[in-house]
């Protein structure tokens, strides 16, 4: 297998880091492991002439391959748990008391391929059928209805397509679903056989997916009550990670909670945010 070049690296680096606000300048290991056997496979001679003609192609789907490739991370549900339990136990309260608790907004900025949103949908779900809300069906999440009262749609944006594309169907290997009880893969997930699960017709229903690259200027027509941003903003530099904070900051309805991944921090930057716990913030009241 070739190897990528310095030259290579930076030209690949540079393009990535404009367009997608990824910085993947110190990962020649990554690109190397993500695109070697596609390049070899399609008799490409090298990772330049590989990324000449992904820029060339008109159609952009070449383009778009390469993002997909670079981009797209492993995940599985619930992971790191304890966000999921201080939504459960602290966020979702706070937005119940509310004057506008028929509207839940909830955003889930790089969601991969859908186990956050879904996750997240299955906490709003219990809070929702413990807390007296009407079910708008006697038969439950796997009928494609949520207890009604209240808007629960989740947005899940990712810039991957075939992140986002396996988001929508919504199948997952059983080994995904390891810190998920029995009790609640019943619940929430069609058994197909072979090891594979599908999420009921109310979590996929909960979950609108949309692309969308956050370098972008992102349109809010109400606040958001959370964002939902981990392990995303590792792969920006400093400049790009703090336009971001504070673009969801000023997205946000105050009082609201930013969840970022617990390898991350928002300690070196000026923000508008209140810490709250490691890789919990919120805007102030």
């Amino acid at each position: 297998m070739f190897s990528l070049s310095e030259q290579e690296l930076a030209d690949i680096s540079a393009y990535i880091r404009e367009k997608y606000g990824v910085n993947l300048a110190a990962k020649s290991t990554l690109i190397e492991g993500r695109l070697g056997c596609y390049l070899q496979s399609k008799g490409f001679e090298s990772y330049g002439a590989y990324f000449d003609f992904a820029k060339s192609d008109p159609a952009g789907e070449e383009m778009a391959n390469l993002i997909n490739r670079l981009t797209t991370n492993h995940t599985y549900f619930m992971r790191e748990n304890d966000h999921f339990e201080i939504f459960a136990r602290e966020v979702l309260p706070w937005i119940e008391s509310l004057d506008d608790s028929k509207d839940l907004r909830l955003w889930c900025a790089g969601c991969s391929t859908g186990e956050e949103p879904y996750g997240l949908s299955i906490f709003i779900y219990e809070y929702l059928a413990a807390h007296g809300y009407r079910r708008a069906d006697s038969a439950g999440p796997k009928a494609g209805a949520f207890p009604g009262d209240i808007d629960t749609t989740i947005l899940a944006s990712d810039i991957s397509e075939k992140a986002l594309s396996a988001a929508s169907e919504g199948v997952y290997l059983y080994e995904n679903l390891a810190a998920i009880s029995p009790e609640w893969t019943s619940k929430y997930f069609i058994d197909l056989g072979n090891g594979a699960y599908r999420v009921t017709p109310a979590l996929r229903a909960n979950v609108a997916f949309k692309k969308i690259n956050l370098l972008d200027p992102f349109t809010v027509r109400k606040p958001y009550h959370t964002v939902f941003c981990r392990n995303v903003m590792i792969y920006f530099d400093a400049e790009t990670r703090l336009s971001l904070i504070n673009r969801f900051c000023d997205a946000m309805l105050p009082g609201g909670y930013l969840f970022i991944g617990h390898s991350e921090s928002l300690t070196s930057f000026r923000h508008g945010f209140e810490y709250i716990r490691p890789s919990v913030y919120r805007k102030p009241l």
